[in-house]
């Protein structure tokens, strides 16, 4: 059984940085796709940032070259780094766990489906 717990949110002000990390069990950063996911009340959950299994990331328009998504195998770590942050960053991150076989049937991003989810880490960025 997979899981997936997240840590490391907060508050930080409009131009900081903050890293959010991603725990999980056995070798699920090796062997699965692993995202970032965000999401506000009241609206619908945004990709973030993907990481594939041969090391391929694909981050969405509005954090390319603010975030960097890495993972580290050998300790089951997914991690993002936020730098630049903008109030409209602010928003519950959520890491996941998923495949090009789940591309169907659950939330994607890229060429991923992600049926596997942690509980999520606040992250709020004031102005």
């Amino acid at each position: 059984q997979v899981w997936l717990a997240e840590s490391g949110g907060g508050s930080v002000e409009a131009g900081g940085s903050l890293t959010v990390s991603c725990a999980t069990s056995g070798d699920a950063v090796a062997k699965y796709c692993m995202g970032w996911f965000r999401q506000v009340p009241g609206k619908e959950r945004e990709g973030v940032a993907i990481i594939e299994t041969d090391g391929t990331t694909t981050y969405s328009d509005a954090v390319k070259g603010r975030f960097t998504i890495s993972r580290d195998v050998s300790k089951n770590t997914l991690d993002l780094q936020m730098n630049s942050l903008k109030p409209e960053d602010t928003a519950m991150y959520t890491c996941a766990a998923g495949s090009a076989e789940w591309l169907e049937q659950y939330t994607r991003m890229g060429p991923c489906g992600f049926p596997l989810w942690g509980e999520g880490t606040q992250v709020t960025v004031s102005s």
